[in-house]
């Protein structure tokens, strides 16, 4: 029950991630492979929160970015390891199936 409420939860940013997709945002989840094997947003790149490190340096500082995990604990991680290398328009998606639905319908 808790994790499904957590995955209703709103994302944490005010901004609209449809939009920003639309527009031509990159998906960056941060689940495990497994999990990603599991269900992915279609289009997504699947970078699991302990290779963040390692990847950071393959996307420009101003490129809109939206992250997800299964309830955006993970990529609010991850939105502050980007924030913290200079990136400036980086964004927790939240749980990947609520952002799926913002951003698809």
């Amino acid at each position: 029950m808790f994790n499904f409420l957590k995955n209703m939860m709103p994302a944490e940013d005010s901004v609209d991630l449809k939009e920003l997709y639309e527009n031509g945002a990159k998906i960056i989840d941060v689940r495990t492979p497994a999990e990603f094997n599991m269900g992915h947003i279609k289009g997504s790149k699947n970078i699991p929160l302990q290779n963040i490190a390692n990847h950071i340096n393959e996307f420009n500082q101003d490129e809109p970015l939206i992250l997800c995990c299964a309830s955006g604990n993970r990529s609010g991680s991850a939105r502050r390891m980007f924030q913290n290398q200079g990136f400036s328009n980086v964004h927790n998606g939240g749980g990947w199936q609520r952002l799926k639905y913002t951003i698809e319908g």
